[in-house]
C-alpha cells in the first residue's frame, strides 16, 4: 500500500493507543492464570494478535469484547507439535514462548516469517545444548523436544531483554528455584522491569537480588487477574515527534510514572530541538528511527549503543539512513553508533520505502508533515499500530491511499 502525505501542522488531541509491550506480557500471564482473567485496552496490532495464537495453540480459550479480551487460562505442560504456534513476525511473541514450549515434556513447533527467523536465538539454541534439548530452527520454524531445568541461567546483558523476559514467564512454572545471572552491561533493563510487574500482577514471585542476578521461585502458579493495559510512549513518541517538529497536539492516556524505558522521548526530544546531542539508544532501540527523522530535520545528533538496530523488523540504521539521504540527509551508521548530519533538508527526491518496518513507516511520516511525500509499503503500521494513518487524519494531517 503506497500512501500519500501532505504538507501540515497537526493540532488538537489524541489518546495514546494501548502498550503493546505490556500487552504482551499481561496476556501471556492471563493465558498462564488459572481461572478466567480479563484484560482491558488491547489493540489488534498484528504483533498482540500473533501472541493470542501462541496462546489458543496450547489451550487457552480468548473471546474479545470490544478492546477487552476474556482468556481461560491453559495448561503449557501440555505442547503438541501438530499444532504449530503462528509468531507471525512477532519477535516478542517468539522470543516469550520459546522458554514456555520447554516446560513440559512434549514437542513443540514454532512457526513465522522468514525475517522473524533470521533475528537471532542463539540464547536459547545454547540453553537448549547445554541441557540436550533438540532444538532445530529452519527457514521459517523452530522445532523444540525436551524439557527445561530448573537452575541458574548466564545471560548476556547487551542482547534483546525479550530473552530475560521469556525465561522470566517460564522459569516459576518448574519444578525448583531458578536464577538467571546477566553479564554486563545490561541494556533495555526497563522491558526487564516491566515483565516483572506483570508478573507480579498475576501472583508470581520473581526479583532483582542484585544489579546483575534475578531471582525466581519454582512450583508457583498464575492466578487470573483483571488489569488495564496502560498507553504507550512508544507509539506516542511520534506524535510527541510532530510537536518538536511544529505540530500542536495533546497526547493523553499515558501513565507519568510508567516503567516503561520509551519514556525517554520526552527529553531526547527536547535535546535534539535545542541542539546536536549524543543520545544513548542502549535501553530505548524503538526510538531509534523516529529520533534520527527529528535529528534530520532539527541539528543532526550522535546515536550510541546502536547495534541492536540491526536485528528489528529491518536493519533501521541502515533503512533509515538510505530514507533520509532523499531529504538531502547525510548518515553515517557504524558498528554501535550513528551520526545524523545537520545538512540542507528538503522534500523527498524519491518515493520513500517503508522496508517492511512499522516504526520505519511512522517515522518517516513525521518528516512528510514537514515536505509532503509518498511511502511505499505502508501496510506495515498494522504490526503495531493498525490505526495510525486514521489518528493522523484527526490531528488535521491529510493521508491518501494512491
Amino acid at each position: 500500500m503506497r500512501v500519500k502525505i501532505s504538507k501540515a501542522s497537526g493540532k488538537g488531541s489524541i489518546t495514546a493507543p494501548p502498550s503493546k509491550s505490556m500487552a504482551h506480557r499481561y496476556l501471556i500471564c492471563a493465558g498462564l492464570s488459572e481461572g478466567e482473567s480479563v484484560i482491558s485496552g488491547i489493540d489488534r496490532s498484528e504483533d498482540v494478535l500473533a501472541t493470542i495464537d501462541c496462546l489458543q495453540a496450547i489451550g487457552a480459550t480468548v473471546e474479545w469484547v470490544g478492546q477487552d479480551v476474556h482468556i481461560c487460562g491453559a495448561n503449557p505442560l501440555h505442547t503438541d507439535a501438530a499444532h504449530p504456534l503462528q509468531c507471525r513476525e512477532s519477535g516478542s511473541t517468539q522470543r516469550f514462548f520459546v522458554p514456555l514450549c520447554l516446560v513440559g515434556e512434549g514437542e513443540a513447533v514454532l512457526e513465522g516469517a522468514a525475517g522473524l527467523f533470521q533475528r537471532p536465538l542463539g540464547v536459547y539454541e545454547k540453553i537448549c545444548a547445554e541441557q540436550g534439548i533438540l532444538f532445530e530452527q529452519g527457514e521459517t520454524s523452530l522445532h523444540l523436544s525436551g524439557k527445561l531445568h530448573a537452575g541458574c541461567f548466564k545471560v548476556k546483558g547487551n542482547i534483546s531483554s525479550q530473552f530475560i523476559s521469556g525465561l522470566l514467564f517460564a522459569l516459576p512454572l518448574l519444578e525448583g528455584d531458578s536464577k538467571i545471572h546477566i553479564l554486563p552491561p545490561i541494556e533495555s533493563r526497563p522491558y526487564i522491569n516491566l515483565t516483572l510487574s506483570a508478573l507480579q500482577k498475576f501472583g508470581i514471585e520473581a526479583a532483582w537480588a542484585d544489579e546483575k542476578t534475578l531471582l525466581v521461585k519454582g512450583n508457583q502458579h498464575y492466578l487470573a487477574a483483571h488489569t488495564a493495559v496502560e498507553g504507550d510512549y512508544s507509539n506516542a513518541a511520534f506524535f510527541a515527534a510532530l510537536n518538536a517538529l511544529g505540530s500542536s497536539i495533546e497526547i493523553g492516556g499515558l501513565d507519568p510514572d510508567s516503567l516503561q524505558g520509551d519514556k525517554a522521548y520526552e527529553r531526547y526530544l527536547e535535546m535534539l530541538c535545542k541542539g546536536t546531542p549524543t543520545i544513548h539508544l542502549g535501553d530505548c532501540p524503538d526510538l531509534g528511527p523516529v529520533l534520527m527523522a527529528v535529528a534530520a530535520a532539527k541539528n543532526g545528533a550522535v546515536f550510541d549503543d546502536t547495534r541492536r538496530l540491526r536485528i528489528k523488523e529491518s536493519d533501521r540504521g541502515a533503512c533509515m539512513a538510505e530514507e533520509l539521504k532523499k531529504f538531502g540527509t547525510d548518515v553515517a551508521v557504524y558498528e554501535n553508533s550513528i551520526v545524523v548530519y545537520p545538512t540542507a533538508f528538503h522534500k523527498p527526491a524519491a518515493v520513500l520505502s517503508a522496508h517492511n518496518d512499522h516504526r520505519i513507516v511512522m517515522s518517516l511520516s513525521v518528516l512528510l508533515s514537514l515536505t509532503g511525500g509518498e511511502i511505499e509499503g505502508a501496510e506495515a503500521v498494522r504490526k503495531s499500530f493498525p490505526d495510525f494513518f486514521e489518528r493522523l487524519k484527526e490531528v488535521g494531517i491529510e493521508v491518501e491511499t494512491v
